[in-house]
């Protein structure tokens, strides 16, 4: 039988662990508040997963990613999507070069460590998907060649809430290659009025981030969250909670049935899984606790249950129905 020595597991983390309190010191030094996206930003970059950001202009989510990049010492790349761009604007094109009689290479604005797809669901569908293949694959190809992507590799794409016309909005299948779905809102008032002052200071404006983590140590956090322990207990508890969100009269809750047009992929379970390690991982524990799991739920899962008309029809939105099933679902 294999057992797990958890005293030495939890102090092993523990030690991995320490450059996440460096990385949310420096950070804080330039956003305000926000906590929960950057904390997100972390859990995509340690399961190498993807995050979709929503939220209202103005809620520092370039700012917050260009920070972070900075503090790992990594290249960052934002690419406003607009209705004329193209897959050549993100991955790259072959360039003609007269003096040697050949085409060669120019690499797109997506060779970098973080990219920031500004409001992705304003470009054409061939644009996302060009976009969304990098980010699934880790590699471009241009022309005959194929080039992998260097880890870490997070892409976060934003989307808008409100003014929708003339926007292409993501296909389901191509949501779902995002890891985590993000709400973001609004500053309270106390960290509206830090945000102020600090816009008001000539030195907070021009204020530097320090490189506190080097790339590698990411990488090698990567497998350290792969070690933190996951009870069967747990395993299960994910199980029961993607499972209810496809039948959710075997756990319960008839009442859903006819609110849910589909429920959550295969996708959903590891993405649950891994986001839990990592989520156990930023607390600097070594095992997964129930907590763990509920609190990265709601991200994991919203982008992932498709409405059907009459839940749209009573204003029943995802967050209503995973609220429902995590108060149901037996919590070991």
């Amino acid at each position: 039988m294999y057992t797990v020595d958890i005293e030495a597991l939890n102090q092993q983390i523990y030690l991995d662990s320490a450059f996440v309190e460096d990385l949310r010191q420096e950070t804080g030094r330039v956003i305000v508040g926000q906590d929960t996206m950057v904390e997100r930003l972390l859990l995509g970059l340690l399961t190498r997963g993807h995050v979709l950001l929503e939220g209202l202009p103005g809620l520092a989510k370039t700012l917050a990613i260009k920070t972070l990049a900075q503090a790992i010492h990594a290249q960052f790349s934002r690419i406003q999507f607009t209705p004329d761009l193209l897959p050549a604007d993100i991955i790259g094109t072959m360039i003609y070069n007269p003096s040697k009689n050949e085409f060669t290479v120019r690499k797109g604005p997506v060779f970098a460590n973080f990219i920031l797809a500004d409001e992705i669901n304003r470009a054409p569908a061939k644009v996302q998907s060009a976009l969304l293949e990098a980010m699934q694959e880790r590699q471009v190809t241009i022309g005959n060649e194929t080039f992998r992507l260097e880890e870490p590799f997070l892409v976060l794409a934003t989307q808008n809430p409100i003014e929708q016309e003339g926007t292409y909005p993501l296909p389901e299948a191509q949501v779902d290659r995002f890891m985590l779905k993000v709400k973001i809102d609004y500053p309270t008032k106390e960290e509206e009025r830090e945000i102020i002052r600090r816009n008001l200071q000539e030195e907070t404006l021009g204020a530097t981030v320090k490189p506190v983590v080097q790339p590698k140590d990411i990488l090698r956090a990567r497998e350290s969250v792969r070690k933190v322990y996951m009870d069967e207990k747990i395993e299960r508890y994910i199980l029961d909670i993607v499972f209810a969100t496809r039948n959710p009269a075997e756990f319960g809750l008839k009442a859903l049935e006819p609110l849910i047009q589909y429920g959550g992929s295969p996708r959903a379970s590891i993405s649950l899984a891994i986001a839990g390690k990592a989520y156990a991982f930023l607390q600097r524990r070594g095992f997964v606790i129930p907590e763990d799991i509920r609190a990265i739920c709601h991200d994991v899962l919203r982008h992932r249950i498709g409405l059907t008309y009459e839940a749209e029809a009573e204003n029943i939105t995802q967050e209503d129905i995973i609220n429902r099933i995590l108060n149901t679902v037996e919590v070991p």
